[in-house]
């Protein structure tokens, strides 16, 4: 029985493939060259005045414009093409440049331009140039359209692997048009996440963290971002200051690309503040998030102090004191002196007064 991990690697080549278009029509700079995948490519005609690496193209509401697209076969054998257009968007894995499929649903130029022919026969080592027709409707919202005319080779490839699952691969050439209107450019950075990671024990490992931030383009004109990255710490003192390194050559109107950025040598204990600053077509806009960097063993130590502590206040809270027997035992001695009337003491005996002398009565015999 095969484990999980052993079809995971077995879809490795299907992705490599499936993802060929993004990675064509995904570079950072903007070469003089045509989208190539080393068996055919796909670029514009040349003009009257110098070669074109994409399709360049303004229009207003309700105009049409008329273009022509070459597909050159590098290969010896002949090979047939469907040619459609597609709409273009910022891959979620790095904010490349990609087109949709032709079974997605278009809203653009993937809607607007139609070739003159949707299948088209290139011998080997030749190329066939094929005119096509782009219409902007009346109620098109002003701003950048992006996506491509694409070349997708219909022939079902097998795939690596037990699951034998099949792919095909296109190329296309880039299409930038603009609809005239008021041009807004606007961007944002929302969703600022810091993950710390330190190890257990200090001193045992390093301090790493993971920003995570998202771009998003708010505007409806393309943008070429610059990300200005800054931490300080407790009192202001500047633990990070860069520009990061994987940030999208060209983010499309209205796309939102997840973007993470890796801190080596992150604080082991301090307060940080994060901020993240972007600027573009003379645009500027900041996010930022608050991590506290504490080391575990620190932590583990002070929530164990904190359960003893309280443990012992409890416990001296219950044994500090007299327990409730107690305190009636004590009370009743009290309550049968307050019911009782406490006798007097007796009456001490006055001193019996002395006899007082009475005169003689004198009889009549006694007179003279």
């Amino acid at each position: 029985m095969r484990k999980p991990y052993d079809r995971l690697l077995s879809l490795l080549p299907l992705l490599s493939l499936l993802l060929g278009v993004e990675l064509l029509l995904g570079t950072a700079a903007v070469p003089a060259r045509a989208a190539d995948n080393g068996s055919w490519s796909v670029h514009p005609a040349a003009s009257a005045v110098a070669a074109r690496p994409y399709f360049y193209l303004s229009a207003d509401p309700g105009q049409t414009l008329e273009d022509e697209v070459v597909v050159a076969n590098r290969t010896g054998r002949p090979l047939t093409f469907r040619l459609y257009a597609a709409d273009a968007y910022n891959t979620a894995r790095d904010g490349g440049f990609a087109v949709r499929t032709v079974k997605e649903r278009m809203r653009g130029v993937g809607a607007w331009a139609r070739p003159a022919k949707s299948r088209v026969t290139v011998p080997g080592h030749r190329s066939v140039t094929v005119p096509f027709t782009l219409r902007v409707p009346e109620g098109a919202e002003p701003g950048d359209h992006p996506g491509a005319i694409v070349a997708l080779d219909e022939r079902v490839e097998k795939g690596g692997g037990s699951l034998a699952l099949g792919v095909q691969r296109a190329v296309g050439a880039r299409v930038y048009l603009r609809v005239g209107g008021p041009v807004l450019p606007a961007i944002a950075v929302e969703n600022v996440r810091v993950s710390h990671h330190q190890p257990i024990v200090p001193g045992l490992g390093d301090s790493t963290a993971t920003i995570s931030y998202t771009l998003h383009n708010t505007g409806n004109v393309t943008l070429r971002p610059e990300v200005e990255l800054k931490a300080r710490g407790l009192f202001g003192r500047t633990l990070l200051a860069r520009k990061p390194t994987r940030v999208p050559a060209e983010l499309l109107p209205g796309r939102r690309v997840r973007l993470t950025e890796p801190w080596s040598g992150a604080p082991r204990m301090n307060w940080a503040d994060v901020t993240l600053t972007a600027r573009a077509n003379g645009t500027r806009e900041s996010g930022g998030a608050s991590f506290l960097a504490l080391p575990w063993l620190v932590v583990a130590l002070a929530f164990a102090a904190a359960v003893a502590g309280g443990a012992l206040l409890a416990r001296a809270h219950r044994g500090g004191g007299p327990s409730r027997p107690a305190l009636r035992r004590l009370a009743a001695p009290l309550r049968g002196r307050r019911g009782r009337a406490r006798p007097s003491a007796p009456a001490r005996r006055s001193p019996p007064a002395p006899p007082t002398p009475s005169r003689p009565r004198s009889s009549p015999s006694a007179r003279p």
